[in-house]
């Protein structure tokens, strides 16, 4: 049966279209790298805020406005259940991964690494590549809730709690930091205002503007990645990235198998409940002073994490 999943997987895999994901990828944050040897040492603190307030609220915004959904009830509850199911992970996986000089911020950031993906770029990428586009509105939900709950919802108040200082602030002020998330109000209104149509020129600029937004995004990856001078936190990163790309996804695959869903349906759950360490990590890490090596290794550490796990996925759960 195994010999027979791996023959029906080798005779069914569009290698093309996996090179088609990954070629923005690298390209952009190449174009950071190279760009991170002459840019001044403020300059991912620029761009971070930057996407903050305008990127990702634009792409936010939208994804709102142009997307239709189905039948899909219970997606956002998949999506809610993965970072609740991250954060228990990630809280079990510190007691292994704290190193010497830890602290509040490292802490913070290994949640952080843990619990958000990357649902919104390569995750889309990846479920309209490999699966059918019958439930290409599964995918697309299960990102947004992802993004609004968990990226620009729970993370910031993580981040606020872990990111600002030692001393830990009153609850009001990390309930008005979810509250005034950029990212929650453009997306209210996108959803809002999708009954009335813009002339087709505004929404064409708007969809460029979204990949505006991720040629940016990763590119503040490079830009990062290239400022580093010591990898100083490998041991969280690696942990923090097995735990992103391996287990949370198996846990979300075998749930999904125990309620009765199989081939299409189950695959885009794990494989967006598995994707790499988000680029909001970044931006989030800029805003709140949170351990951006510990961030950046940990994106890259899930990259290559889930080329190899992303196989596995489609033989088991495929």
């Amino acid at each position: 049966m195994l010999l027979n999943s791996l023959n029906d997987f080798w005779s069914g895999f569009h290698l093309g279209a996996l090179i088609d994901a990954y070629i923005p990828l690298l390209l952009w944050t190449g174009v950071g790298l190279i760009f991170s040897r002459f840019a001044p040492q403020n300059a991912s603190k620029i761009l971070g805020v930057a996407l903050y307030w305008v990127g990702v609220p634009w792409q936010l915004f939208v994804l709102a406005r142009h997307t239709e959904f189905s039948d899909t009830p219970y997606i956002p509850y998949v999506a809610i259940a993965s970072l609740i199911i991250s954060w228990l992970l990630a809280l079990i996986g510190w007691q292994f991964a704290k190193q010497e000089g830890s602290d509040r911020s490292s802490l913070g950031s290994f949640i952080l690494a843990t619990m958000l993906g990357n649902t919104g770029f390569v995750g889309l990428t990846l479920t309209n590549s490999l699966t059918s586009a019958n439930y290409a509105d599964w995918a697309v939900l299960y990102s947004i809730t992802s993004n609004v709950a968990g990226n620009y919802g729970i993370a910031v108040f993580i981040a606020s709690y872990f990111g600002k200082s030692e001393i830990k602030p009153p609850w009001w002020k990390l309930l008005l930091d979810v509250a005034t998330v950029p990212s929650l109000w453009a997306f209210a209104i996108g959803w809002y205002t999708r009954p009335i149509a813009l002339p087709a020129a505004i929404e064409s600029g708007l969809d460029v503007g979204v990949w505006v937004t991720i040629a940016f995004a990763l590119s503040l990856v490079g830009l990062r990645l290239g400022k580093i001078e010591q990898w100083t936190s490998i041991k969280p990163a690696a942990i923090a990235a097995f735990l992103r790309v391996a287990i949370v996804p198996l846990a979300i695959g075998l749930v999904a198998t125990a309620f009765g869903l199989r081939h299409d349906p189950r695959l885009i759950l794990t494989l967006m409940s598995g994707t790499p360490t988000g680029l909001s990590v970044l931006i989030l890490a800029e805003v709140y002073n949170l351990d951006r090596d510990l961030l950046i290794s940990t994106i890259a550490f899930s990259f290559v994490g889930i080329i190899v796990m992303l196989p596995v996925w489609i033989i088991c759960f495929g």
